[in-house]
């Protein structure tokens, strides 16, 4: 009777993992992130149960501690295939960075730290909750990507870079149409606020063919 009721003890705690990971991503998941409730939920499960496992799973004079160290490497691997490449911007560090946050929380439960693990996870909602709000001077800078298409005669390129506020170009591309100098190079600014703005910069550079926003 008493190996069961602990055994149950360990399953309470996985659950209880779960419900402080499910509340990280709830917050993920109401911002269609790539990772929701679910994955948190079950990353800080795994996490809480392998920390269980270190500690009570093997006895004589194993070492557990590295069991639980795995763990910390093995939601690296986790937290990189959230993050993307896309159209010259990165994606998704904030959400591989709350999966290795949330591992930790169920890391925490298993080594029953209790007000810890619910401490670090309200500490962690509220964070997510403020730094949403639409305060100035906790706002972001929003860039946009931008592919220019334009005319290269003498100092176009720089005269670009003044206009969208940047130091250099991703990559340069050169070709000749109809006896021209055609360049295409893509540039990321926080200059421009509006579509207009980006209007009205064409119309009074005519050497600029055209400007594609590509992601932001």
């Amino acid at each position: 009777m008493e190996f069961f009721i602990k055994q149950m003890f360990f399953l309470l705690q996985v659950a209880g993992a779960m419900l402080l990971g499910a509340m990280i991503g709830l917050e993920r998941k109401l911002r269609y992130k790539e990772a929701g409730l679910r994955t948190h939920a079950l990353v800080s499960g795994g996490a809480c149960l392998l920390m269980i496992v270190s500690k009570h799973g093997f006895s004589g004079n194993f070492d557990g501690a590295r069991v639980a160290a795995q763990i910390v490497t093995g939601i690296g691997f986790l937290g990189a295939g959230m993050i993307m490449y896309k159209k010259h911007s990165i994606q998704g560090l904030t959400t591989a960075a709350g999966i290795w946050v949330t591992a930790g929380i169920g890391m925490s439960v298993g080594g029953e730290l209790y007000y810890l693990s619910v401490g670090a996870t309200l500490v962690i909602v509220t964070f997510q909750f403020v730094m949403h709000l639409d305060i100035k001077f906790l706002r972001s800078k929003e860039f946009f990507t931008y592919k220019v298409n334009f005319y290269s005669k003498a100092d176009e390129q720089t005269r670009i870079k003044d206009l969208f506020g940047v130091k250099d170009y991703y990559h340069v591309s050169l070709n000749y149409e109809q006896d021209k100098l055609v360049c295409s190079g893509y540039i990321r600014s926080d200059k421009i606020k509006s579509d207009i703005e980006l209007k009205e910069i064409m119309e009074k550079n005519d050497y600029i063919i055209s400007v594609e926003k590509v992601s932001n």
